[in-house]
């Protein structure tokens, strides 16, 4: 009896000790995960706070750089390394087609000089003489160049870059021709110009815009001219020299219509690209390269 009492007694002691040790071990475990999952948080807290500083300052940094950007500005371009030209390639000697088909002319080879250093190259974009300051505006094209006259009128568009080139207006007339001058012309007179040109303009605010044709280019207004359409051409003295020179019966009047200056269209909303361009010209001009290309199409007489 003895004997089973202290079996019995041993196998509580065992079973008590048993279930304090699974008691222990349970706290132990619990504990130790508990101590776990406080790591855990506070690693993804100290994670979390870490990628929330560092988007912080990526925002921040972004932030700044994007009104830094807006300070300088930055040069836009419709084409990555290049400079595209708006121009109509019809009005020698500023611009022409050659004979390979391609582009030449004093505007051509003054836009490609400051093409090269921008460090791009110069493509030209030939379209009618109407579209070219709509080109430049849009930023279809990023520049325009055609013999194109600074007025006040052009100014609401596009931003103009200095004077590189003056211009006069003339008047050409068949050598038999009634009209002598300037004085000669009146709202009964029909003027032939080229359509969107100052011509064009100063010939419908002097005489009415009934006395004035427009065409596509001086040549067509040329051909009008010599077939009777109409009794004068208005247009720049230097293309003026030209058709004159390829058209007989044909002369200039000595008496200049107006004096107009020549500048680089480009959009309002590039005022880097206005700056890149107009320092390159500015340095064009400084060293002798603009006259050197002027002289070359126009010998001085």
């Amino acid at each position: 009896m003895k004997k089973l009492t202290a079996i019995l007694l041993c196998a509580g002691m065992a079973l008590s000790l048993a279930a304090c040790g699974n008691n222990a071990a349970s706290e132990a475990a619990s504990s130790a995960a508990s101590e776990a999952t406080e790591e855990t948080a506070s690693s993804a807290a100290s994670e979390a706070e870490e990628e929330a500083t560092s988007e912080s300052v990526e925002e921040t940094v972004s932030e700044a750089s994007s009104e830094a950007a807006e300070e300088t500005g930055e040069i836009k371009l419709g084409e990555e390394g290049k400079l595209h030209m708006a121009t109509n390639a019809a009005f020698p000697p500023y611009e022409l087609t050659n004979d390979e088909g391609g582009y030449e002319g004093i505007d051509v080879e003054i836009a490609t000089k400051i093409a090269e250093k921008l460090g791009l190259e110069l493509v030209v974009d030939d379209m009618d003489f109407q579209s070219v300051i709509a080109a430049a505006q849009s930023g279809k094209s990023d520049i325009a160049m055609a013999g194109l006259t600074v007025s006040e009128e052009r100014k609401q568009n596009v931003d103009f870059t200095d004077t590189y080139a003056t211009g006069v207006q003339v008047i050409i007339v068949p050598e038999d021709s009634p009209i002598q001058s300037v004085d000669d012309l009146s709202s009964d007179t029909l003027i032939g110009c080229q359509e969107a040109t100052t011509g064009y303009l100063y010939c419908s605010d002097d005489y009415g815009e009934d006395a004035v044709n427009s065409y596509t280019n001086g040549a067509t207004a040329i051909q009008a001219l010599l077939s009777g359409k109409v009794d004068c051409v208005v247009i720049d003295n230097e293309p003026a020299k030209a058709f004159v020179a390829a058209n007989e019966g044909l002369k200039i009047l000595d008496t200049e219509y107006v004096k107009e200056d020549y500048a680089i269209g480009i959009s309002k909303d590039n005022p880097a690209l206005l700056e890149a361009v107009n320092g390159a010209l500015k340095e064009l001009i400084e060293d002798g390269t603009v006259q050197e290309i002027i002289d070359k199409y126009i010998p001085a007489e």
